[in-house]
Formats: structure tokens, sequence, C-alpha cells
């Protein structure tokens, strides 16, 4: 005799309550409405957060225990661990194990080489504590250019003890970096330096400086061991005004070698080149009202 077919169970009121509950359990919750997470759950979430913080702060090129092998899984050469991807490399570096490795290898080293420079301490190149002979001479002459109606400054420096190879540098400094005078935003300082010379500065108009090509002229001589700088101001709003058509400054009556007093300024800075790092001033005179 053939077989009956079994049937198919009746929906009851329990289970369509049921039904009903689940799937406005998985369409219609809310964010948020759900039970606290497991410690799993919780441990998953917080490696892929330093995976994907990892990924934006960490450049994998520049880390040395970082490789890939022939599988195409990568390697912790530090702790000597294999990972299926980047993100779970990076954060098997922001772990306990990797960080506890690289604590000892540092310990290591530090103690096999005790002249070795640590990881996190950066070198910087110490100033030269050179014996500084006095100030340089120098000429100041005011100029003024008819054609375009702009005042200049024309500035010449002698260096005839100067050392060896080297060469003048110049610095714009604004008011707000010196600490000698009170501040006063209408001035800058230009600052002439050599070695074993001391560091000196003028005191000029804080008007914009013209440094185009053929407005801004800085020359050293070797031979005659005189270092000259020319620089234009730029008037204010394009036009003329007070102070001979430039704009509302003056500048005063030219200056003499060694002509007016200077005073102490404190350490400066020359730029990137350590020779000039942390070196004395003076401040020589205003050329500017």
């Amino acid at each position: 005799a053939p077989r009956r077919r079994a049937r198919a169970p009746r929906e009851t009121k329990e289970t369509s309550a049921k039904m009903s509950f689940m799937d406005a359990r998985e369409h219609g919750s809310k964010v948020g409405s759900a039970g606290v997470a497991s410690e799993q759950h919780a441990a998953i979430d917080r490696r892929e957060r330093l995976r994907r913080l990892a990924l934006e702060t960490i450049d994998l090129a520049k880390d040395p225990y970082f490789m890939r092998n022939h599988l195409g899984s990568y390697e912790c050469k530090l702790c000597l661990t294999i990972h299926g991807n980047e993100g779970n490399y990076l954060a098997h570096t922001q772990g306990k194990r990797h960080q506890q490795n690289l604590a000892k290898r540092a310990a290591r080293e530090a103690a096999e080489n005790p002249n070795l420079p640590t990881l996190k301490g950066k070198t910087r190149p110490a100033p030269r504590k050179t014996v500084k002979i006095g100030r340089p001479g120098y000429r100041v002459t005011k100029q003024y250019d008819h054609v375009h109606r702009r005042r200049s400054l024309l500035f010449q420096i002698d260096f005839p003890e100067i050392e060896t190879g080297a060469t003048p540098r110049h610095r714009f400094m604004s008011a707000y970096e010196q600490k000698v005078e009170a501040w006063d935003k209408k001035y800058q300082y230009v600052m002439f330096a050599a070695e074993p010379y001391e560091t000196i500065a003028f005191k000029v108009p804080n008007v914009e400086v013209d440094k185009t090509a053929d407005r801004f002229f800085a020359h050293w001589e070797p031979d005659k061991k005189v270092y000259t700088v020319q620089l234009h101001f730029k008037a204010p709003g394009g036009g003329g005004g007070a102070g001979g058509g430039t704009g509302g400054y003056a500048l005063p009556g030219e200056g003499q070698a060694g002509g007016t007093g200077g005073y102490a300024l404190p350490s400066t800075n020359m730029g990137n080149d350590a020779r000039y790092g942390e070196t004395g001033g003076v401040i020589l005179g205003s050329m500017g009202s």
C-alpha cells in the first residue's frame, strides 16, 4: 500500500507568536537594544579598533620586523609569529607580547652597547662652543629707488677673521622672537652670523620685503671678506604716502661702522645650521622710526 505523506504541523497561536517575535527582533529592533556583549565579542571589537587605528598611523614599509614569506602570509621577525593579513599583524604589534619583546631587545642592546643612543631619544647636533672674538664691522646705507618709489637698505658686514671655508648667514626675525626689547609689531630684525664673531641684528620696519631675484641681493666676497645684503621694502597698499612715497614708513640716516652701541641678545637660531644655534648676539641700532 502506498505510504501517506506526513502532514506539516499546523501553525498554532503559540508558534505564530514566536515567529512574529523573531521577525520583530531581527527586522524591527533598535540600535543599542541588544544584550550586553560578552568578553569574547568585546575582545574582538577591541582588536578590530586597534587594527584600524594601526593601519592609519603605522607605515609597514618602515617596520624592521615585518616580513612577507613565500606563502603570502606575514611574519613578525621579533616574535616569530605568522599572520594572515596586514591588519592582524598590526594588531599583534599593539599587543602585550610584541611590546614586551621590544622592551627586552632595547634593554639588551643598551647593556651590550652603552654608548648606543636609545630608540626613544632623538639625537640633536650639539651647538659649537666657539670662543667669540667680538662683533664684526658693518656699514648700513639708506637707498631710494626713484623708479619703483621704494626704500631699500644695503648692509655690508666685514668678517676678516671668519673661519676657513665658512660662509656668513642672514635671517629675518620677528619682534616676538627676541627677548631683549619690548614686543613691537612695527619692527622686525635682520640678523647676521659667522663664526667666530658674535651674531648681530639690525632693527628695521616690519614691512614686507621684496624677495624677487632682481630686488633682493645677497653676496659673499671671500677675497675681501665682506658679506653684502641689499633688500627692498614693498610699499604698503601699493602706493605712496608719508615718508617719501613709501606708504607711511621712513628710514633714518646712514649708519656708520661701529656707530651705535649694542647689547646682549639671547640665544638665536640661524636656520637649520647647528653652527649658528645657541649663539649670542647684539642688536645694533634702529633702521626705522
